[in-house]
């Protein structure tokens, strides 16, 4: 497995394999000039080559977990260095039947196991304001002490193409990366409702009830991590944060993961 953080194809080892293949598809969805994805900043971040890009193995597996907390405390220590619009993207092996066949909340289970299994493995406390519970407006998932938003893309979205991907996929950006967005209000206005008026376009269904802006009070971060293909969402987090002492997590995937 590529466990390096790379740029572009230039940064792979080896070519004609699902790495490639992967990283090849998500440069054309973002390239992509007539039908363009709907994050601006994703496609500005490409452009510039401020993305840095990872793969992880089958998602059923627990070890890919354990390559994604790798891959996430690399991208934490070096985030800043590769510009304002960076996030780190994690494309995960993803079999033919696991695309084919996955449904979209088979997806959504494995999401969650992801993000408990990420954060058994972080060693860094998370910031002190960051309240343990997710359905407080102020929570978002943190890893080695810096405070990230959540995308993740399955092969199982129809309707909702901006949350399509041929492989199970995590886009993870910084909270600084939209704090500096922000930074400029009025200018960020302008983006976001280019941005609305994208995703309009761009999906065969309307905008998830549940995009919100962070800090609102009507605004959970977690539900936004995880769009389903329709309106419709859990009802309560899956997040379960290890505390010490705390054995109570029971994750279903193993060491081998599973078969099917």
């Amino acid at each position: 497995m590529i466990m390096q953080l790379i740029s572009d194809i230039s940064g792979l080892k080896k070519t004609d394999c699902w790495e490639e293949d992967a990283l090849r598809a998500f440069q054309a969805k973002l390239g992509n000039k007539k039908d363009r994805f709907p994050c601006i900043p994703a496609t500005q971040g490409h452009a510039l080559q401020q993305l840095r890009y990872g793969f992880a193995g089958d998602p059923r597996n627990i070890s890919s977990a354990g390559e994604l907390a790798e891959m996430m405390r690399e991208f934490t220590v070096l985030s800043r260095s590769f510009g304002s619009y960076t996030s780190l993207i994690v494309f995960f092996e993803t079999n033919e039947q696991l695309a084919e066949q996955g449904t979209v909340e088979e997806f959504e289970t494995l999401f969650w196991q992801q993000m408990n299994l990420l954060a058994e493995r972080d060693r860094e406390k998370w910031p002190d304001h960051i309240p343990e519970d997710p359905h407080d407006p102020l929570w978002e998932f943190c890893s080695h002490g810096e405070q990230y938003f959540m995308y993740c893309a399955t092969p199982a979205h129809v309707k909702r193409q901006s949350r399509y991907f041929p492989y199970f996929m995590l886009a993870i950006t910084p909270r600084w990366v939209l704090d500096e967005f922000n930074s400029a209000p009025e200018r960020a206005s302008k983006v976001k409702s280019k941005i609305r008026d994208r995703l309009a376009a761009y999906d065969s269904i309307g905008a998830h009830p549940h995009l919100n802006s962070y800090g609102s009070d009507n605004n959970y971060e977690w539900q936004q991590y995880f769009l389903r293909d329709d309106d419709s969402a859990l009802s309560k987090c899956p997040f379960h944060r290890m505390l010490a002492g705390d054995k109570s997590n029971d994750f279903s995937i193993t060491e081998k993961g599973r078969d099917n």
